[in-house]
């Protein structure tokens, strides 16, 4: 699980907006750019090209 306090500060690399945390997928998910950020192994891959849009 990713670290409370890294939400905190973690933003979108694009838009530098708040990332949101979607558990079940782990992911966080930036609503302004449609984009869900992977996590693997607790750590979040902040890479547009490695971003999903949804």
């Amino acid at each position: 699980m990713i670290n409370k306090k890294l939400l905190k500060i973690i933003v979108c690399p694009v838009c530098k907006n708040k990332l949101f945390l979607k558990k079940r997928k782990q992911e966080l998910v930036c609503v302004i750019d449609s984009l869900a950020y992977p996590i693997l192994d607790n750590i979040p891959i902040l890479i547009k090209d490695k971003a999903r849009k949804f």
